[in-house]
């Protein structure tokens, strides 16, 4: 079985999840179902069928956090030493060379991804292109709209 990473935070986060849904929106779902059940023929039920695949959403969402829990290797950000150097779990500040924006994002696991907040992929073409690199160094992402360029600004482990 393949090993995971993922940061401390980000499998913090997930277990918050599955606790919600095992704790809240399981039970919604069984009550919702149980009220739909009530209405009488199932065939016909609109909100019987709303709550089944609700509930088939909620089962699998909490299998998917499970297993991706179990095969994690969790990893304390704050206590990497890299030199420097862009590793799984840093925080790096860029430098768009193109648009002269500033960017900010911490290499996480593929679970834990949020391009929203910030949290990239290592697995994502960017994160690839980032490891291995240090502050001042000038890396190139290759984009759906073409080649990217971007100074790392700062590299930490926080």
């Amino acid at each position: 079985m393949n090993r995971m990473p993922m940061t401390a935070e980000g499998a913090e986060r997930l277990r918050r999840q599955l606790d919600e849904l095992k704790s809240v929106e399981r039970p919604r779902v069984i009550q919702a179902l149980a009220e739909a059940r009530a209405h009488g023929d199932l065939s016909e039920n609109a909100e019987y069928h709303a709550a089944r695949e609700r509930q088939g959403f909620i089962e699998g969402r909490i299998a998917t956090i499970e297993e991706a829990l179990a095969i994690a290797e969790i990893i304390d950000v704050t206590k990497i030493d890299a030199e420097g150097k862009i590793v799984f779990g840093a925080t790096i500040e860029l430098f768009n060379l193109d648009t002269e924006q500033e960017v900010r994002y911490q290499i996480v696991g593929e679970m834990e991804a949020d391009i929203d907040q910030g949290l990239l992929s290592v697995t994502a073409p960017i994160a690839r292109a980032m490891i291995g690199k240090e502050e001042g160094d000038v890396i190139q992402v290759n984009a759906p709209g073409g080649i990217v360029e971007y100074e790392v600004l700062s590299v930490a482990y926080i």
